[in-house]
C-alpha cells in the first residue's frame, strides 16, 4: 500500500480531526483574502476616483503679499508688485513636458458685485470644463448663457432667488438659469457666470484671478508638473492641492497595515490549531505508527505520511478560504467603499497566495508533530497494543 492511500484512508477514518485542521487553515486564509483583497480593491477604487477628482493644481497671479493676522484676527493684507495673470498666458500649459497629463484647464475670474443690496462674489468660469474641474457639481436647471447666471445654494437662499428669476448686475438684467445643489464648499456662496460675461462685468478683459488644473491620476507626477508650470508661467504662483489626496491615501495605508496585521494574527491562530490537533492525532496513533515502523517504514516515511495528510487538507483549505474570502469581501464592500460584486478585485495572484499560505502554515505547523512521530520507539509503541 502506498503512502497516499494510507493518508487518504486515515483522513476518512479521522474526519473530525481532519475537519478541525481544515477549519483552522480555512479561517486564516479567508481572513487574509478578505482583508488584503478589500484593501487592494479600495486602493484601486481610490486611484480611479483620483483620476476624476477635479482640480488639483492651482495657478494664481504671483505677488508679494503679507497677511496681517494675529491670534485668529485678520486685519487685512498688504501687497506690492502684484502682476496680473493673463488668459493668453495659458497657452504655455500645452508646452510643458507632462502636458499629456493635463485633463482640463479651468480659468476663473473673480470680483464683487451687488445683488438686492447684498454683496456677493461673482465667479466667471468656463462651463465647458466643469465636468472635469468640478465633477461633483450638480446643477438644477442648466448652465448659463451670455445673459444668465447660476447661483450657489447658499447664495440662492440668502438672495431669495430661484430658477428663471431675474437679477440686476451693475445695471444689466440677468436671468437665473440654474442652482447648484449644496456641495459643502465655498461654491455654495458664489454667483457663477460664463467667463467672457464675468470678465466684461468686472472690467477685466483677458485677465484671470486664478486657474484650476485637473491633472490628478494615479501615475501623474504632480510635483514635477508644478515645477514645469512654474517655469512656463514665470508670473504665476503654482501650487498643488494635495491635502485631501494625502489624507485619503494615508488612511488607506493605515487600513492596509491593519489588514495585514489582522490577517497575520488570524493565520497564526489557525497554525496553532493545526499544531495542537496534529500533536493530539500523533498521540492517538502511537500504536499505528509503531506498527508501521515494525513493518519496515523508515522515519522519513512517517514524516512524509503526516505531511501528506496535512498537504491535502491545506490545498482544500486554501481553495475554500479563497472563495470564502471573496464572498466575505463582497459582503464588506458596500460598507467600506460603496462597491458591489463588480468592484471586487479577482486576482489570480491572490488565489495562488491563498493556497501557498495554507500550505506553508499547514506544513510548518505539522512539521514538529511529524518529526515527533518519526522519533517514536516502535518497541514502546507496540507494547501498548
Amino acid at each position: 500500500m502506498k503512502l497516499r492511500h494510507i493518508a487518504f484512508s486515515n483522513l476518512r477514518r479521522r474526519w473530525a480531526r481532519a475537519a478541525f485542521i481544515f477549519l483552522g487553515l480555512a479561517v486564516g486564509v479567508t481572513a487574509m483574502v478578505a482583508l488584503v483583497g478589500v484593501s487592494e480593491t479600495m486602493v484601486d477604487e481610490v486611484n480611479h476616483q483620483l483620476e476624476t477628482y477635479g482640480a488639483n493644481i492651482l495657478i494664481m497671479p504671483k505677488s508679494n503679499r503679507l497677511n496681517l493676522s494675529y491670534g485668529g484676527m485678520d486685519a487685512g493684507s498688504f501687497s506690492f508688485d502684484t502682476k496680473e495673470l493673463r488668459q493668453d498666458d495659458l497657452k504655455a500649459v500645452a508646452t510643458i513636458k507632462n502636458a499629456a497629463n493635463v485633463a482640463a484647464v479651468g480659468p476663473v475670474v473673480l470680483g464683487p458685485v451687488r445683488i438686492r443690496e447684498t454683496d456677493v462674489l461673482l465667479a466667471g468660469i468656463d462651463f465647458g470644463v466643469v465636468p472635469r474641474i468640478k465633477p461633483w457639481w450638480k446643477i438644477q436647471g442648466r448652465p448659463p448663457g451670455p445673459a444668465e447666471v447660476v447661483l450657489g445654494s447658499k447664495a440662492a437662499e440668502v438672495l431669495h432667488l430661484g430658477v428663471s428669476d431675474e437679477v440686476l448686475l451693475k445695471g444689466r438684467a440677468f436671468r437665473v438659469s440654474g442652482l447648484l445643489t449644496p456641495s459643502g464648499s465655498q461654491d455654495d456662496h458664489l454667483v457663477f457666470a460664463a467667463l467672457p460675461t464675468a470678465q466684461d462685468l468686472l472690467e477685466k478683459p483677458g485677465l484671470l484671478s486664478m486657474v484650476e488644473v485637473a491633472a490628478l491620476c494615479a501615475g501623474c507626477p504632480i510635483e514635477e508638473m508644478v515645477a514645469q508650470l512654474s517655469s512656463a508661467l514665470p508670473n504665476a504662483s503654482v501650487t498643488a492641492i494635495q491635502s485631501v489626496v494625502r489624507t485619503r491615501m494615508e488612511a488607506l495605508r493605515i487600513f492596509r497595515r491593519f489588514s495585514l496585521a489582522g490577517a497575520v494574527l488570524v493565520t497564526v491562530i489557525g497554525g496553532l490549531m493545526v499544531l495542537v490537533t496534529t500533536m493530539a492525532s500523533v498521540r492517538e496513533r502511537r500504536q499505528e505508527i509503531g506498527l508501521f515502523r515494525a513493518l519496515g517504514f523508515r522515519r522519513s516515511h512517517i514524516v512524509r505520511l503526516i505531511l501528506l495528510e496535512t498537504s491535502v487538507l491545506a490545498v482544500g483549505a486554501g481553495v475554500f478560504g479563497f472563495l470564502a474570502g471573496l464572498v466575505l469581501g463582497w459582503l464588506l464592500g458596500p460598507y467600506l467603499w460603496g462597491g458591489g460584486p463588480h468592484s471586487l478585485a479577482l486576482s489570480p495572484l491572490l488565489a495562488a497566495a491563498a493556497v501557498l499560505l495554507a500550505m506553508a502554515v499547514g506544513l510548518g505547523s505539522a512539521l514538529y508533530p511529524a518529526l515527533s512521530a518519526a522519533r517514536l520507539d516502535p518497541c514502546d509503541a507496540l507494547r501498548s497494543l
